[in-house]
């Protein structure tokens, strides 16, 4: 059987990441794949090569794909396959789309910015109905979304998706609401969310979205 060679860890990483995602202990993932924990362990802590036949079994338990776990187009858009066969849409009701963005991740933050409509993508996680996300003072979105004025806030859109590039399906859900600064009395809530920006930098102003509309999409194959 072949050896495929990965950067040091970088394979390990994204086990882990996909096994976390599935709410699977390594033990519960070994079972899955047909494998001992302890090369479940190995493979995800410092594992710089795999079986060709270990990396198809542990892509099938983890329910993606053996060019995911290898990094394979990390620069390419999803969504780049052909469509399913017979595409059906479906409109999501507000308690799933909830549902869908309830353990959080990247979202997009849509407004109007002062050369015309802008979108960011933000690390975002929901807190008691809200979506809470952090961004700089001063910066860009901030100032674009504050109106300056006591109990005045502005409404902006919220955009999450997911794209399942092997089975042809996804779906995106769009969040409308006022955009909230946290006050100082409210950030020691907000910060419980333990929300973090992957963009670095001083990124201490943490703004909620409560949602006032809220709809989705689902698109599946037949």
């Amino acid at each position: 059987m072949s050896r495929r060679t990965v950067s040091p860890g970088d394979l390990g990483r994204r086990i882990a990441y996909h096994r976390k995602r599935l709410g699977l202990s390594r033990e519960d993932l070994a079972e899955r794949a047909g494998m001992a924990p302890g090369f479940v362990e190995y493979v995800e802590e410092s594992a710089a090569s795999i079986t060709e036949e270990a990396l198809l079994r542990l892509a099938a338990a983890l329910e993606t794909t053996p060019d995911d776990l290898l990094g394979a187009g990390m620069d390419q858009p999803p969504g780049q396959g052909s469509a399913a066969a017979h595409p059906v849409l479906h409109a999501l009701d507000p308690e799933e789309c909830m549902r869908l963005i309830a353990p959080g991740g990247v979202g997009r933050v849509a407004f109007s910015g002062p050369s015309g409509p802008t979108v960011f993508p933000v690390n975002f996680k929901v807190h008691n109905g809200a979506i809470v996300f952090r961004t700089q003072y001063g910066g860009p979105m901030e100032k674009a979304v504050r109106t300056g004025m006591v109990g005045v806030e502005l409404t902006i859109g919220f955009e999450v998706d997911h794209i399942d590039d092997v089975n042809r399906e996804g779906w995106s859900v769009l969040v409308q609401g006022p955009a909230h600064h946290v006050s100082a009395s409210e950030v020691a809530e907000a910060a419980s969310t333990e929300v973090e920006p992957w963009a670095g930098g001083e990124r201490e102003t943490y703004i909620s979205i409560v949602p006032h509309n809220i709809t989705g999409r689902r698109i599946r194959g037949f």
